[in-house]
């Protein structure tokens, strides 16, 4: 069964009430201030910001020891078509490895921004094939404006519409199929991985980007190694065989891991403006499910506390979870979350009520948001 668990009003960026010791006399802008330094402030009192190198010292060696047991495998099997399953292994374990890289990005690791830095460059680069650099640009740009036309470049999409500004621009074939995105969505999931890497290479064409000669030579020798490994152990067709289906695999944890944390959720006009604390909540998802979650989505679960805290180690998000859920009742701020299944009935719904809305021009916005 899937739950839907919501504390505080309706998700539709609504004004928030007055928080803080004075509220008549304080602007909404440092009311709003106030009210995300108190929450920090019980944040930072509870310990949740400190360093947990042991748990990543674990989980790094724990995936270490199984890469180098499937790379055995590999060799020992030889020219099979049996290769292909392990061609899963290894589209989960990149997927590790870049959640690692996402960990390292957001400083979650070490103390130092140097071995934060090197740490996703190793994860992403050289272990899980993508740059380091494009991830940053992309992400940041995100994790500043979730949801909001204009600057959340993740919900800007040639595939799916997100949105029902992009699908009222299509016409023709693209427009037939998304009135039934919603459908099409899990299996292009079998494409994300192939085209985040061709996203990753096109950015190190373009000059001028920090740190763009590190990311090409970490990609180049992940690439230089799996290739020529493939090529030595079995035949041609088997091994761009390998490559497809590890790259789908990719694509399926990857993209699955990310598109419950905000598909669905409200999207934010250009130009409008929202406080931190607001536009972080209401914009995200957290999914409940227990430690295969937490394994599946590398901790991006529990999406609300990760944007509220971006540089809070993985483990500590489960902690914190209590504290922010009741500060948001306390406060009155929608606060969802849904089961693995819920979320993409969510997903599935929304893509779907997009697709539809757009193919009819008459349709009544205030009257489908009520259908809803």
């Amino acid at each position: 069964m899937s739950t839907t668990t919501r504390t505080g009003p309706d998700p539709a960026l609504p004004e928030q009430a007055p928080a803080g010791p004075h509220p008549r006399t304080q602007r909404p802008r440092e009311r709003a201030v106030s009210t995300y330094a108190a929450l920090s402030a019980r944040v930072q009192a509870a310990g949740l910001m400190a360093r947990r190198r042991c748990y990543y010292a674990v989980r790094t060696a724990a995936a270490t020891a199984v890469a180098a047991a499937v790379v055995t495998a590999v060799v020992l099997l030889g020219e099979t078509w049996w290769q292909l399953l392990l061609a899963v292994a290894v589209g989960v374990l990149a997927t590790q490895f870049a959640f690692f890289g996402h960990d390292g990005a957001h400083r979650q690791i070490f103390e130092s921004a140097r071995g934060n830095d090197w740490a996703a460059r190793i994860f992403a680069g050289l272990l899980a094939g993508l740059s380091y650099g494009w991830w940053m640009r992309k992400h940041s740009k995100h994790h500043g404006a979730p949801n909001q036309l204009g600057k959340d470049t993740d919900i800007e999409s040639t595939v799916v519409a997100f949105h029902e500004e992009e699908a009222r621009s299509r016409r023709g074939l693209r427009a037939r199929l998304t009135r039934h995105q919603g459908w099409l969505f899990l299996p292009l999931l079998l494409l994300a991985g192939a085209n985040l890497h061709v996203a990753s290479a096109r950015a190190l064409v373009a000059r001028g980007a920090k740190g763009r000669w590190t990311d090409v030579t970490l990609l180049a020798a992940h690439w230089g190694l799996y290739l020529t490994g493939l090529l030595l152990v079995m035949a041609p067709l088997q091994a761009l065989a390998f490559v497809g289906v590890h790259l789908a695999v990719l694509g399926v944890c990857m993209a699955g891991a990310f598109a419950p944390n905000h598909v669905g959720m409200p999207v934010i006009a250009r130009g409008a403006r929202l406080d931190f604390l607001s536009r972080q909540v209401l914009t995200s998802r957290n999914v409940s499910g227990g430690a295969w979650v937490d394994f599946a989505m590398g901790g991006l679960n529990r999406q609300v506390e990760h944007h509220l805290f971006p540089s809070m180690p993985r483990p500590n998000l489960r902690r914190v979870q209590p504290i922010v859920r009741a500060f948001c009742a306390e406060h009155g701020i929608a606060y969802t979350e849904q089961t693995l299944v819920g979320s993409y009935r969510s997903i599935i719904g929304h893509l779907n009520r997009v697709g539809l809305q757009a193919g009819d021009p008459f349709t009544c916005q205030s009257a489908a948001h009520l259908r809803a």
